[in-house]
């Protein structure tokens, strides 16, 4: 494929998100003036209200989140008939999260995958994951010529394993991509996305080298039985159809103490995680000691995610 029809590509891609996000208002307003028309005041009809008129996270008063975490656990109660708390648990002073993970160790299972998923409660149909797991040629370093679709007993010979999730950039570009302040870094390095101030329009997709964020083309389903119902309000709650969403290396359990769920579920000790500010902490032994690799390195993203070997 030419650069010139990629870029093509691209740019229809784009205007199409702008355009959903567009309709979405325009329904919003048929709504919102059928409603005025007939006075409606019930719960119900205010929602999309509150939603639309809801102030970015970080003009929200304590008092705005206790009422907006209700209307949510309630919303979820009231589809699922599944009881969640969501949080909002803040960053650590004095912590900067950063992730390793040891190629050499890996055997490509894909256990941090689904683990992942059923952590942070994305759609099972259409099937999305934060999490891609390459199968690369032995001596290659070469991610064009991957394959995420293998099949069949793991590992293989001639193949060694390379997964890939979002990497925290200290200079993320999709946060440079958003036009509307909907994703951010935190002071503990965790980038996150404001899921009702995004307006879906994927700019901040195509703007990561990685291919770590996700776009909800249709209403996410996940059964209520497979519900986690510890969700953050800009970790793992329930998305709408129509955002932008990714991995925040579990920043509802990391804040609290735990270990990502894909790195409890990995058979191998393949990943390594913890405060990169601590001179005793396993991730930086690592990146002190080991030979380190960072994925797509001319992009100058300066990532908290490292690869490293043995």
């Amino acid at each position: 494929m030419s650069e010139d029809h990629q870029n093509d590509d691209e740019r229809e891609a784009v205007v199409e998100g702008v355009g959903k996000a567009q309709a979405s208002r325009r329904r919003f307003l048929q709504v919102l003036g059928a409603a005025t028309a007939t006075a409606a005041t019930s719960q119900a009809d205010a929602a999309p209200w509150e939603e639309y008129f809801q102030q970015h996270y970080k003009r929200l008063t304590d008092e705005d989140k206790r009422e907006i975490f209700a209307r949510l656990e309630a919303e979820v109660q009231d589809k699922y008939g599944v009881s969640v708390r969501i949080s909002d648990p803040k960053p650590l002073d004095g912590v900067e999260f950063a992730y390793a993970l040891n190629l050499q160790a890996c055997v490509g299972c894909r256990r941090c995958e689904y683990a992942c998923a059923q952590e942070n409660n994305t759609s099972r149909s259409p099937e999305m994951h934060y999490i891609r797991v390459l199968q690369m040629d032995k001596g290659s370093l070469d991610v064009e010529r991957s394959n995420t679709t293998y099949e069949g007993a793991v590992p293989t010979p001639d193949h060694y394993y390379q997964p890939v999730q979002c990497h925290q950039c200290r200079d993320a570009p999709c946060v440079r991509a958003c036009p509307v302040n909907a994703t951010w870094a935190e002071p503990d390095g965790i980038v996150v996305v404001d899921y009702n101030w995004c307006i879906g329009c994927r700019y901040c997709e195509a703007a990561c080298p990685y291919f770590a964020r996700r776009f909800n083309y249709e209403e996410p389903t996940v059964r209520p039985s497979e519900i986690n119902p510890d969700q953050g309000y800009l970790s793992n709650r329930l998305r709408p159809r129509g955002v932008m969403e990714k991995c925040t290396y579990c920043l509802h359990r990391t804040r609290k103490g735990l270990m990502p769920a894909c790195l409890e579920a990995c058979p191998t000790g393949s990943r390594k995680f913890g405060n990169l500010l601590d001179p005793n902490s396993e991730v930086r032994q690592v990146i002190e000691t080991k030979r380190v690799y960072i994925l797509h390195e001319d992009a100058g993203t300066n990532p908290r995610f490292y690869y490293y070997f043995g």
